[in-house]
């Protein structure tokens, strides 16, 4: 079973995943980064890039998921650097630190709670994610256009796509395509027929959103609905989360 809530950290969401009967969807990409504990390990999710297989479901997962453009700053390491990857947070932060954390929410009784506070604390330390990237997520997640979101965030489209590569791991273009997806799933999730959900995410017809999903979630419109109806979700929210990011 997966729950989320909203974090104390702003712009996060905490998740836990149980392992159980039932489908479990793939991770969608989401444009996130996640700082992850299961089995005793402190583990760091990158953005993805394409849909991601659910890995050990046999085990149980917390995580912190970073808003998009949050991570880097965070963990201290460009976005692009961890795309589509999965490693230990001893790769980017020492093992001297990164144990006694690891302990401390292995041996708490509420491991969710352990790992937000562990995340507050380092965030209290880091500098603040840059304002112009949430305003590039903000334009673009309105369907704005690679160009327009560039200008209206005062940079050229090459100096754009740099920061993005930083912030987001991805070129804005594909940071707009991963935000349109979700938009339009949200909307299928909610019982928006297929062309009306299309059209009203920014994509062009059915078909269009057809290919996004068969390109970036690996599934057909038609069984990511069965999955989603399938899973055993219990979110705090009616949109369901793209699929917790276990580790095989």
């Amino acid at each position: 079973m997966y729950a989320e809530r909203a974090s104390l950290l702003e712009g996060a969401v905490v998740w836990h995943h149980e392992p159980g009967p039932g489908p479990v969807l793939p991770v969608l990409p989401d444009g996130c980064m996640d700082l992850m504990w299961t089995r005793g390990r402190l583990l760091v999710a990158g953005p993805d890039t394409r849909a991601q297989p659910p890995g050990d479901t046999r085990a149980a997962h917390s995580g912190v998921r970073f808003a998009p453009g949050a991570g880097p700053a965070f963990f201290g390491v460009p976005a692009h650097e961890l795309r589509d990857l999965r490693v230990d947070l001893t790769d980017l932060w020492p093992a001297r630190l990164v144990r006694p954390l690891a302990d401390r929410v292995t041996e708490s009784p509420d491991r969710v709670a352990a790992l937000e506070a562990v995340a507050l604390r380092h965030a209290a330390d880091t500098p603040p994610p840059d304002p112009l990237l949430r305003a590039v997520v903000e334009y673009l997640d309105a369907g704005g256009t690679v160009a327009a979101t560039a200008a209206a965030v005062g940079l050229g489209t090459r100096r754009l796509h740099r920061r993005s590569l930083d912030a987001f791991g991805y070129g804005p273009k594909t940071l707009a395509r991963v935000l349109r997806l979700q938009r339009a799933l949200a909307l299928v999730r909610g019982g928006v027929p297929y062309a009306g959900a299309a059209l009203a995410a920014g994509c062009a017809d059915q078909p269009h959103l057809a290919r996004e999903t068969r390109d970036l979630a690996g599934l057909t419109l038609g069984r990511y609905v069965e999955l989603t109806a399938g899973s055993r979700l219990a979110n705090s929210d009616t949109s369901a989360p793209s699929g917790s990011r276990t580790i095989a």
